[in-house]
């Protein structure tokens, strides 16, 4: 092989990438294809990685019945997608309780729905009232809460009726994994974990009622009344003190996925006045119903420190 037709061949685009290929032992020509090169991110952008979407089993059996309460208002837009994931679940009815709705969320149920059972009140109470009203509609063994604008897959539905057919009382949404620190947590956190702290149950850490997806037994809604259940904090603490079963039971994210509103963004919303003001009420009667100091000495600023430099 002569010099000058060395160079001529050292010259051609594909003599490195042949010569590479003859090294790893590979004779594929790399012309074949196209070799896209990666889009590089950004600086500090974090892969994300979609959500793996669980299905749910086409047998599901419970030893109880089992309801669904929804409290909804003004949700035409997600209402739909909420109750499409609800009757994948064996659910003897699923009730939805407009709390005050002008939208189209009525229509949009009895439309695509005609098998809900639809509550309409007038007023905006509250989705803790919706709740109570929806308690009282049903009875059975078990009591499933969401809101009408989390649609929450069935998938993550299922373990709160599995927990309560099993025996537990209170089957809690564990937002533990999915709180932020102490010091970046608001006074809504803050207030649930102290409440649950003053009952002596630290191990449940900010779950609390307030927080949905939830479930009910009946024997506790019989024994307290459906009525308790337009302030979830007391509920909470009566359920503790009446040696109820109270388990946070699965974790939802239910955080980054709520809706914003114009009453519950900001610090000192009015949602986070009426949340600490219920927890204020749920405290008082606790004192009320146990005592000064209810199941032990109400714990200092220094107890709950290390309760929570411990974890």
């Amino acid at each position: 092989m002569s010099r000058q037709y060395r160079r001529g061949k050292r010259e051609e685009p594909s003599w490195g990438i042949r010569r590479v290929q003859r090294k790893r032992g590979t004779t594929t020509s790399m012309h074949s294809r196209r070799v896209r090169k990666p889009t590089p991110r950004a600086k500090g952008m974090s892969e994300v990685t979609p959500p793996v979407e669980r299905e749910v089993p086409g047998d599901i059996v419970l030893q109880g019945t089992a309801a669904a309460v929804v409290s909804a208002c003004n949700e035409e837009s997600t209402i739909d997608r909420v109750l499409a994931e609800l009757e994948k679940l064996p659910l003897t009815d699923i009730i939805v309780v407009l709390n005050g709705c002008t939208d189209g969320t009525r229509s949009t149920v009895a439309k695509h729905h005609p098998s809900v059972t639809l509550v309409n009140v007038p007023d905006r109470l509250g989705h803790d009232v919706g709740r109570a009203v929806g308690a009282r509609m049903t009875q059975a063994d078990i009591v499933l809460f969401v809101d009408g604008d989390l649609p929450i897959p069935a998938s993550d539905l299922l373990p709160f009726l599995h927990a309560v057919d099993q025996g537990t009382d209170v089957a809690l949404n564990d937002l533990g994994r999915h709180l932020p620190p102490y010091a970046q947590q608001d006074s809504v956190t803050r207030c649930k974990a102290f409440l649950n702290r003053v009952l002596r149950r630290p191990d449940l850490g900010a779950s609390s009622l307030t927080a949905v997806p939830h479930a009910l037994s009946r024997r506790l809604l019989d024994q307290l009344g459906s009525a308790v259940l337009a302030v979830p904090p007391k509920a909470h603490a009566m359920a503790i003190l009446h040696g109820m079963i109270v388990a946070a039971v699965h974790a939802v994210d239910v955080i980054k996925t709520n809706r914003k509103r114009t009453f519950n963004v900001g610090k000192g919303n009015a949602m986070e006045q009426l949340i600490v003001g219920d927890h204020v009420e749920a405290l008082t009667a606790v004192f009320q119903v146990a005592g000064y100091s209810p199941l032990g000495p109400v714990p200092t600023r220094v107890d709950v420190a290390k309760g929570r430099n411990a974890q």
